[in-house]
């Protein structure tokens, strides 16, 4: 059912979605400071291309000051326009009930667009030990 859901999602938006993440990852990548930045938009970019059967982790134990500090630049230049945008295309999608499993695929995308840094993708049934999923 995933692979089904995941060619759905591809063919009606994923690929454009996926490839504006990758071209702002491109962007950032120009200068030295913001590569994390870009490298983060890459990660965001692979989950938008296949959502579904994959899960946003985080570690057990924290992640550190670094990323808190990113997280917190990263949530003031882009994270709450990207939440807003994610938030009203699942709007959207929520109108029909063929578009449900999307609206659900575009909010279970929020934690890792909102503050990337200090979290990972991983499938949902190969959750690494000292990680725990973000429900």
């Amino acid at each position: 059912m995933k692979v089904l859901l995941n060619f759905l999602w591809f063919i009606l938006g994923g690929w454009a979605l996926a490839l504006s993440y990758l071209i702002f990852g491109v962007i950032a990548c120009v200068f030295v400071v913001t590569i994390p930045f870009g490298v983060a938009c890459f990660r965001m970019a692979n989950f938008a291309l296949w959502p579904f059967g994959r899960t946003v982790i985080e570690p057990v134990h924290g992640t550190g000051g670094v990323s808190v500090v990113s997280n917190v630049i990263w949530f003031c230049v882009a994270g709450v326009w990207i939440a807003l945008s994610h938030i009203a295309t699942a709007l959207a999608q929520a109108v029909t009930i063929v578009g449900i499993p999307f609206a659900w695929a575009n909010l279970k995308m929020l934690p890792v667009m909102v503050v990337p840094f200090g979290r990972r993708i991983a499938d949902s049934d190969a959750i690494p030990a000292g990680w725990r999923p973000m429900v």
